[in-house]
Formats: structure tokens, sequence, C-alpha cells
């Protein structure tokens, strides 16, 4: 996906700058500021929730890996409720 972006002339000479010092392009340079940036604000909301949140947020990051086609029959299932 291609996004154009305006950037005043200073940042531009210092994103030119620090390249250079990275050995990177400015657009790896920036992909990657992009990416650490994105980790650290995920990092600082995940600090943020209450246990109940990370627990929710678990069991539905644990739904979306379910095999949806995997089928349990009802007596399977109260026969392991009982145990």
């Amino acid at each position: 996906m291609k996004k154009l972006i305006e950037i005043d002339e200073t940042t531009l000479t210092k994103l030119k700058i620090l390249s250079a010092f990275e050995d990177l392009s400015v657009k790896k340079l920036m992909e990657k500021a992009i990416v650490l940036f994105v980790q650290s604000k995920e990092k600082e909301q995940s600090e943020k929730l209450t246990d109940e949140q990370k627990e929710d947020i678990g069991l539905l990051l644990l739904m979306q890996q379910a095999d949806r086609n995997d089928t349990v029959s009802r007596e399977e299932i109260f026969k392991a409720l009982e145990e």
C-alpha cells in the first residue's frame, strides 16, 4: 500500500541524517519507527487493562484460533461435565 505524507523540511533533514547513521533508506527508517511506535502504544494500552479485560482478550484470541469445523457431540459435552 502506498501512501503519500507531507513532512516539513526540518524533520525530513533529520530523517535523512538518521537514515545515514542507521544505514537504512528513509522509507525503511520511517517504517521501523512506525512499528516501534505502534508496539509501544499496544504495550501501553495492555498495561492499562484490568485482569478481567485481559482474560476476555485471551479468550477471544483462543476462540479465533479454534477450528470451527471441529464439533463435539452433546453426549461428549455432558460426559465431560460429569467428570
